[in-house]
């Protein structure tokens, strides 16, 4: 199974200085097996804000090695009824947060986060989350 892996896991992985050793063993099986997908938004957050122009170039590059899920309508309408559902009980989230939900429960993959929001989330819509005990 295909595995979405959120941005902050990215951002731990790529910027941290000692980055968490169970993160990145978990990190680099998946994508020893092939089974890391991307999407458009996460991407962009994690190319934004590089000033240097080898840097951006170098991560780019690497990113490029990841298949990216194509975002079609679906998403966008699936995450603003998941952020919807979600502030009816109170719990607020970002849009990228609720996009990365929505496509990865109509792909029916899970998501690999370390952001304890995705718990909340969790409490009102139906999202899949990998399994690693670091949240």
């Amino acid at each position: 199974m295909k595995i979405l892996v959120d941005t902050c896991v990215w951002s731990h992985a790529l910027r941290h200085k000692s980055p968490d050793k169970k993160i990145m063993k978990i990190l680099a099986e998946l994508v020893q097996d092939n089974r890391v997908v991307i999407i458009g938004p996460v991407r962009q957050e994690l190319l934004s804000g590089i000033s240097d122009r080898q840097q951006y170039n170098v991560l780019s590059e690497k990113l490029s090695c990841f298949e990216d899920l194509q975002l079609i309508s679906e998403h966008f309408i699936k995450a603003a009824e998941f952020c919807n559902i979600c502030r009816t009980k109170g719990i607020q989230g970002a849009n990228t947060d609720f996009l990365i939900c929505a496509v990865a429960y109509l792909a029916n993959i899970q998501i690999f986060t370390i952001d304890k929001d995705f718990l909340n989330y969790q409490k009102c819509i139906p999202v899949s989350l990998y399994n690693t005990g670091k949240i």
